[in-house]
């Protein structure tokens, strides 16, 4: 990201209880999704394309994580 451009909007899972052990996602300038940990908001973010996004939204959707929970 530039130093021009405005800071994302972040947000997390209404399913989300606790301020503690949570991520937050937003949309990227490119079209793209960027990811972080909303305990650390200063961390390196995560920056995925949108394919990449869709096909793990895709696979979550399917029960193809189910085994890390």
């Amino acid at each position: 990201m530039t130093d021009n451009a405005p800071a994302p909007a972040w947000r997390k899972s209404s399913f989300s209880y606790s301020e503690a052990n949570c991520v937050e996602v937003a949309a990227a300038p490119d079209g793209g999704v960027l990811f972080r940990d909303s305990k650390d908001p200063g961390a390196p973010v995560l920056a995925f394309t949108a394919a990449e996004w869709g096909a793990f939204l895709d696979g979550a959707k399917k029960n193809e994580f189910d085994d890390l929970a």
